[in-house]
């Protein structure tokens, strides 16, 4: 196996074309996250007397100060500096999931032509930070694994077409089950697929630290005031917000933001956080990294599609294993939001999950 890393990288350019140092907006990442520039020299392994150098030349580059010093407080970062770690910080929310799938069927390609692995589990599923911690899992055991993030419809449907051997998909729990399991059922085969269960998850609303706005529910999305940011048309939690408005009676069209979209969780948290919009619907996880306040609204449970003769694969059996570790399942439970069960890794049927299924399909050959 070859790993294949691409990260985001972005720099600022001066008026004579020099560069804005790589380190140096990593150095103000690392003060907003430790409290100080001592502190963030020591996590990056960065001589203080370098660190300053780099912050001295980025602020003779911008015209404009970086770092503040206080007496007895050590540094803080200056407004400038606080709007290139958001940029930085916004950049890697939109960019990673994106780059880490590209790069891991660029991996694929490569691993294919030197044919130095066994055949690849290839995973597409919706975005989610558990299935980050999969893939990662994966990884560290060796596991040649081809991960694209996609819709959770279209995850189901590349399984239902072969173009995956495992798909990720989210249901929500309670009164929202029956209608998202109809949202699956053209590609849903209750024959011949079988459920793994990963964990549960928490969505609601993302706001600004304190709440201003005073968002307390899905309702108040529709109030002139209130900015929304909402995710792609396809993907799972879009159509779950969707489902919520009609409950409540809003109208999408009066949702201000309702048609303007991140890819991902964590991208939706960013602009919430840059003050872009007000609120935003996702999962905790990232509404807690960005440090923001999160309304609870709805928990989910987060399935592994694969066909029954998938189970017997070196692959799924591997995966399989991982997930039903105890690695794994404290990996998951630090994540805010996130649960592992009793059903983390379970192998179930899908009549048996979920019982409206077999009604649906019913329906769908009739017509």
């Amino acid at each position: 196996m070859h790993p294949v890393s691409i990260k985001p990288q972005w720099t600022i350019s001066g008026p004579g074309g020099a560069h804005l140092a790589e380190r140096t907006v990593a150095l103000l990442v690392g003060v907003a996250e430790h409290g100080s520039l001592l502190k963030a020299c020591q996590a990056m392994q960065v001589s203080y007397r370098h660190a300053w150098q780099l912050i001295r030349e980025g602020e003779a580059l911008l015209g404009a100060p970086l770092l503040h010093m206080e007496r007895g407080k050590g540094s803080a970062l200056s407004p400038l500096a606080e709007k290139l770690v958001w940029a930085d910080r916004r950049i890697s929310a939109r960019l990673s999931p994106m780059l880490d799938s590209l790069a891991s069927e660029l991996q694929a390609e490569i691993d294919r032509v030197l044919m130095t692995v066994a055949p690849l589990l290839r995973m597409h599923a919706s975005h989610g930070f558990a299935v980050e911690a999969l893939h990662d899992a994966l990884g560290r055991a060796g596991i040649e694994t081809e991960l694209r993030y996609c819709g959770s419809t279209e995850a189901v449907a590349s399984l239902d077409m072969g173009g995956c051997e495992v798909a990720g998909f989210h249901v929500p729990v309670g009164e929202f089950e029956a209608e998202s399991v109809a949202h699956y059922a053209q590609w849903l085969k209750p024959a011949t697929q079988k459920l793994i269960g990963v964990a549960t998850r928490r969505l609601g609303l993302m706001v600004a630290k304190g709440d201003p706005k005073k968002v307390y529910g899905i309702r108040d999305l529709a109030r002139p005031d209130i900015r929304f940011i909402n995710r792609q048309s396809g993907s799972g939690t879009r159509f779950l917000l969707d489902l919520l408005l009609r409950k409540d009676g809003v109208d999408p069209a009066k949702v201000h933001g309702y048609e303007q979209c991140e890819l991902t969780h964590a991208a939706v948290a960013a602009y919430v956080a840059s003050g872009m919009a007000d609120v935003g619907f996702g999962v905790e996880t990232p509404a807690r990294h960005f440090k923001l306040d999160f309304v609870p609204v709805q928990t989910e449970r987060y399935f592994l599609l694969c066909e029954d003769k998938a189970l017997e694969s070196p692959g799924v059996r591997e995966m399989l294993a991982i997930i039903r570790g105890d690695d794994f399942k404290a990996t998951v439970n630090r994540l805010a939001g996130y649960q592992a069960n009793d059903q983390t890794g379970m192998v179930t049927d899908l009549p048996a999950t979920f019982p409206t299924l077999p009604k649906l399909r019913g329906r769908a050959r009739r017509a």
